[in-house]
């Protein structure tokens, strides 16, 4: 799937790869939050993909790029950056969501819309390699998905239906 924003002379594209099975999500919404995200920060021209991945795969790429023997939520390749355009990839896990979600009190979505906008902030420069750059990081996430997370619930409770109280299941 690809999603694509053409508004007040920006265009910014985000191409949603899904190679994984455990969360189906709304793809509109996670282009949406790399598009937030990148023209809050004044990027009017982008091309991003977005891969969401397993375990097994996120793990292989950052042992092959960044020599980590290990499964982790998010990588981010920023690919090229100038002042008001951009083009990277941003790779998350969902499998990582899903067993990471509880600890934090989130639900499996809202645990990877918030790698999704990790990956983005990456992009338009954040950092997590300090105490300090890390704590505004996360500052900034917690912004964000306070944000979106309302439009995931109502994705969810739009598809999950007419409720069933009242009926005959006979």
């Amino acid at each position: 799937m690809s999603e694509e924003a053409d508004v007040s002379g920006t265009a910014i594209r985000v191409r949603v790869l899904d190679s994984q099975r455990h969360l189906t999500l709304p793809e509109p919404l996670l282009a949406e939050a790399v598009r937030t995200v990148l023209a809050d920060h004044g990027i009017a021209v982008a091309q991003v993909n977005l891969l969401l991945v397993d375990d097994a795969a996120i793990r292989e790429l950052n042992r092959r790029f960044l020599n980590h023997d290990w499964a982790t939520d998010c990588i981010t390749f920023p690919m090229e950056r100038s002042e008001h355009a951009l083009e990277g990839e941003i790779v998350v896990s969902a499998q990582t969501a899903c067993r990471q979600a509880p600890q934090y009190g989130l639900t499996p979505e809202e645990e990877l819309l918030l790698y999704v906008i990790h990956g983005a902030l990456h992009l338009v420069g954040y950092e997590d390699t300090s105490e300090t750059a890390r704590a505004e990081m996360e500052a900034r996430q917690h912004d964000y998905l306070a944000r979106l997370g309302p439009r995931l619930k109502q994705i969810a409770a739009s598809e999950a239906g007419p409720s069933q109280a009242g009926r005959d299941e006979s």
